[in-house]
């Protein structure tokens, strides 16, 4: 019974601890993205841990955290400093997150959505070639989502990633479906920044074509039609007007 109630109690200290860490994780990386330790001496683990109010234990677990996402670099004698951005992890969910939130990150959203055109058209030219029932039904899901939302019954962003999400599984490529939750982390300011040009949602007819084309097994259809999706994103990009960023 004693070992029962320890188990217990160790549960929500064990979460808090992680709540903590992670929130910490959060504060300290958009701290270092956005520009705030730059020019400036990096906190020692023990002035982060005063600052925030948190013990040393949380402290070293968020550094090691945001060392391994490439956002620091800790050393024997030189303390922990802050890396260039070169250094940083683009793929890193959190990262790329940090990054597009901050002022003026449109440059990045054009090069996000240059990376997009390389890679979602060819995953559903692929996904032609190679998908299934399965991954057509969950394709469907994505787009019927999307007709739902343009009624008010869905939510267009999250309608609109799952769409996308579904024809890189479609794609049964291994590194594409790895890149489905970074796009996923993108496309929410993505989505967020064209729609705000445009004033509606995605367009579900052009979306529908890629659906089409795929469960039809058009390979060149499909890519062509994804393509078209992500050009006009860019072009909304380019033509944006000042005030957008």
């Amino acid at each position: 019974m004693a070992r029962s109630s320890h188990l217990i109690v160790e549960e929500p200290v064990a979460q808090l601890g992680r709540n903590l860490t992670y929130g910490l994780l959060d504060t300290i990386g958009r701290a270092i993205v956005t520009g705030k330790y730059e020019n400036a001496v990096f906190p020692t683990e023990a002035e982060l841990a005063s600052i925030h109010g948190v013990s040393r234990s949380v402290t070293r677990e968020a550094v090691k955290m945001l060392t391994a996402k490439g956002l620091l670099s800790a050393r024997p004698r030189q303390g922990t400093t802050v890396q260039p951005t070169s250094s940083w992890n683009l793929f890193d969910t959190d990262v790329l997150r940090w990054m597009l939130e901050r002022k003026l990150s449109v440059d990045l959203l054009r090069q996000f959505n240059e990376l997009r055109v390389a890679v979602e058209p060819e995953a559903a030219a692929l996904a032609a070639q190679v998908a299934s029932e399965e991954d057509i039904k969950r394709i469907d899901e994505g787009l019927q989502r999307m007709v739902a939302a343009e009624r008010g019954l869905d939510d267009p962003l999250e309608a609109d990633i799952a769409f996308h999400v579904a024809v890189l599984r479609a794609s049964k490529n291994p590194f594409y479906i790895q890149l489905r939750e970074i796009v996923s982390t993108a496309l929410r300011t993505s989505i967020r920044f064209t729609n705000r040009i445009k004033g509606r949602t995605a367009d579900v007819s052009e979306h529908s074509k890629v659906r089409t084309a795929i469960a039809s097994r058009d390979v060149e259809a499909a890519r062509i039609a994804m393509r078209r999706i992500i050009g006009d994103v860019l072009v909304l990009i380019e033509e944006r007007e000042p005030e957008a960023e």
